[in-house]
């Protein structure tokens, strides 16, 4: 590596890591004095909060990636095109896509960075940042509060649920349909189901079983004896996953996926989003270091105060493009794999754009 590529990738990680940090210290202090009141109202201790600040500081981090990443590379390029320096670099034989190279470099180490936190690291401290949250700041008197609930407990089987009690972990008029062939091999019925936690099953009572037969069919009812019952089904399918999806790491994330496809649960989409954005993410810091460098590369009247404000600019119109996108995504209006990785299409198109008519 040449002294010329260390000195610029030097520049470049600092200032990101500086400008992380000062970012994640104003936030959390803003986080602070806004739940200052909840943290006294609940007498949360202060191991307790400072244990929820480190884990919240990853999270802010990796949020605000793509906007330190490009405010390090426009604050860094324009202190050295203000001070004439990309200038000598040209003129001494060096072109400009040789000149890019450190900033990538600087951005491939923190994509591969980010990918690691947002794939393991962060979503095992979001585990106690979202719990605390849920603990603290949310009302924990959750109830499941859906009716008529349908959803596969495997490829061939299907449960029925008019309602679930989630203080008395039971559910009442339960059904159990193993469908094969697109025929129904039984159905079973029962006035209520409970779970029991020492057989880690599923009690049910005034239960009925119809098998179905091809000269007619058996017929067996119970009353009185309470029969285990094991599902691929727990009383974990019916708490509150508000922000669950945060609190799984990748490979948590895929088995829960393939889990939810098993029981062609509704609320899948959610979490195919996150499983996205996880691999889209570390990109943006490649596509945002790329446009960051063009966009500051030329010495301007407004100075360096100037470049960071369209730098600024810029990464803002990038944000507010991937939560539109995602929103999008969320509703089913637009494939969610497509809008997910609209913001880096958009932005890699407007990349070469400018790459093409930036003066080198």
């Amino acid at each position: 590596m040449r002294l010329l590529d260390r000195y610029i990738l030097g520049k470049f990680l600092t200032t990101y890591f500086f400008v992380v940090v000062i970012l994640v210290s104003i936030v959390s202090i803003i986080t602070f004095s806004e739940r200052n009141e909840n943290f006294i109202k609940n007498d949360v201790s202060t191991i307790e909060i400072l244990e929820y600040f480190m884990n919240f500081a990853p999270y802010m981090a990796n949020l605000i990636t793509p906007l330190t990443v490009f405010i390090a590379a426009v604050f860094v390029t324009s202190k050295l095109a203000g001070h004439t320096e990309i200038i000598a670099i040209l003129a001494g034989g060096v072109s400009f896509t040789r000149f890019m190279r450190p900033y990538f470099m600087g951005a491939m180490i923190i994509a591969i960075l980010s990918f690691v936190f947002t794939g393991w690291i962060i979503p095992n401290a979001n585990k106690s940042r979202v719990a605390f949250e849920q603990k603290y700041f949310e009302d924990n008197t959750y109830n499941f509060s859906d009716r008529d609930v349908h959803f596969k407990v495997s490829p061939t089987s299907y449960v029925y649920l008019a309602s679930y009690n989630s203080f008395k972990d039971e559910g009442h008029r339960f059904t159990l349909e193993e469908i094969q062939n697109k025929e129904v091999v039984y159905k079973l019925s029962a006035r209520l189901i409970r779970w029991d936690s020492t057989e880690n099953g599923w009690k049910a009572r005034d239960w009925n079983i119809r098998t179905f037969k091809e000269l007619g069919e058996d017929y067996q009812y119970e009353n009185i004896r309470d029969t285990l019952l094991h599902l691929n089904m727990t009383p974990s399918d019916f708490t509150n996953n508000k922000d669950l999806e945060q609190t799984l790491t990748l490979n948590e994330l895929n088995d829960y996926i393939a889990n939810l496809e098993l029981k062609g649960a509704d609320n899948i989409q959610i979490y195919r989003i996150e499983k996205y954005i996880r691999f889209m993410s570390p990109f943006s810091a490649l596509i945002l270091t790329f446009i960051g460098v063009i966009v500051s590369s030329r010495k301007t009247r407004g100075g360096v105060g100037f470049q960071i404000a369209i730098g600024f600019l810029i990464a803002f119109i990038f944000i507010i493009l991937f939560i539109a996108s995602k929103s999008m995504a969320e509703t089913g209006s637009i494939n969610p794999l497509l809008a997910v990785w609209m913001p880096n299409i958009v932005f890699s198109g407007v990349a070469m754009l400018m790459y093409k008519i930036v003066p080198k």
